[in-house]
């Protein structure tokens, strides 16, 4: 596999679960080297570790993969967005970014649906503000940050169990009584 640069060093990392020695370049990032093993879902928008793309879980805390060396990763245990969930069963995160169309081409999100994930675990009922400022390292340029904003906040009250959630995505509507004005589509006494 191509190196970005250096001696060829074995490092063993546990990826996504499953131990395993790659080789990589001495020089090379953590989300370069990732990347030739497969997990494409680490992305890298800036290659120094300041856009967010490249958000992994590292031994627990969120690190930017493209910002650090694959060799100081040597030993460490790494989850990705892959291991989060699957595409038939999504990670009430992914899933909330999913229904809320917080995904425009989709770069950045793997590094702020982990991002989400970690602020979460150790603040399940965080405010606007707090989902702000833990997003606020993640560059986008399509979403303008409100709807992976309002994703997060979703996401939050579907994992406390405050929020149900229908099949496609959406959320159940109470269909009134059939004749009952009061509650009818527009209050206007149709015939619907």
């Amino acid at each position: 596999m191509p190196k970005t640069g250096g001696n060829a060093v074995d490092i063993e990392l546990t990826i996504n679960g499953e131990r395993t020695t790659v080789e990589a370049g001495s020089a090379d990032d953590l989300a370069t080297v990732l990347r030739q093993h497969g997990y494409i879902g680490v992305k890298c928008g800036c290659d120094g570790g300041t856009c967010g793309a490249s958000k992994v879980f590292i031994d627990g805390e969120v690190r930017m993969a493209c910002g650090m060396a694959a060799t100081d990763a040597d030993g460490s245990e790494i989850r990705t967005v892959a291991a989060l969930g699957t595409q038939a069963d999504l990670h009430p995160v992914q899933q909330a970014f999913v229904d809320n169309f917080a995904v425009q081409c989709g770069f950045c999100i793997p590094g702020m649906v982990i991002q989400a994930v970690a602020l979460l675990d150790s603040n399940p009922d965080p405010t606007e503000q707090e989902v702000r400022e833990a997003l606020d390292d993640n560059v986008c340029r399509c979403t303008g940050y409100q709807k992976p904003v309002e994703a997060v906040l979703d996401a939050a009250g579907r994992m406390q169990g405050e929020q149900s959630v229908a099949a496609d995505g959406g959320r159940p509507v109470t269909v009134p009584p059939h004749g009952d004005e009061s509650t009818s589509c527009c209050g206007g006494g149709c015939d619907e």
